[in-house]
């Protein structure tokens, strides 16, 4: 693979990812899914963490923009779980249709990552979510599960053929791995900053609801 026609910096990423494809990924992977964390966050308007007056000034700094534990577990989520389940899974997608560019090969391409695929990344993801955000036994990750299984494949069967399409046709296959992070990225920033959004919306309701029963008990 040739990457002297590519930036200098984007040239060497690309030679490590032909060298090292699992390390490379996972590392960007990982810091992808702190930064959709943080992001999703200040994007949902969710409100800074408390700190103490005495808290070192470094410490408030990261807690106003949000880098906090949940950022670096869904980091370790990238890392661990995330990048390397979508290496596997897409090597095995492109080994299988590899010098295939016909029509119908395609076509098959995009089935076989939407029905087979996407269905398996979409019931990780939302595991790690639900570990994540402190479930503590099996019953509680499958209902996590459950719940969130079809809204989010039916977000990714709509925007994952579309980039699918959009990379066979316009994207060089060395860019494969740098475009379809990025489409990634996004679609995760805004769906993690809607998640919040109902969230914060939620708990806002919930304490208004709380405060108009208190006032009434004192009437």
């Amino acid at each position: 693979m040739s990457t002297t026609k590519y930036h200098p910096l984007l040239a060497k990423y690309l030679q490590q990812v032909a060298q090292h494809p699992l390390r490379t990924k996972a590392l960007t992977t990982g810091i992808l899914c702190f930064l959709q964390e943080i992001l999703g966050s200040k994007i949902a308007g969710l409100p800074a963490a408390k700190t103490q007056k005495d808290t070192p000034l470094l410490l408030k700094l990261l807690a106003r923009n949000h880098v906090d534990i949940r950022a670096v577990k869904m980091g370790v989520y990238g890392f661990l779980v995330s990048a390397p389940l979508s290496h596997y899974l897409m090597g095995l997608l492109q080994k299988a249709f590899a010098g295939k560019t016909s029509a119908g090969a395609k076509v098959g391409q995009l089935l076989a990552n939407n029905f087979l695929i996407a269905p398996i990344q979409t019931a990780a993801y939302l595991a790690s979510l639900a570990v994540i955000g402190g479930a503590k036994s099996l019953d509680e990750i499958v209902k996590t599960v459950k719940v969130g299984f079809f809204p989010v494949i039916r977000v990714t069967w709509v925007v994952t053929p579309t980039a699918m399409l959009f990379a066979q046709r316009f994207v060089p296959m060395e860019l494969w791995t740098i475009f379809f992070s990025a489409v990634s990225f996004v679609i995760g920033t805004v769906f993690n900053a809607r998640v919040k959004r109902i969230r914060l919306a939620a708990a806002k309701k919930a304490q208004k609801d709380k405060d108009e029963a208190e006032k009434k008990k004192e009437e």
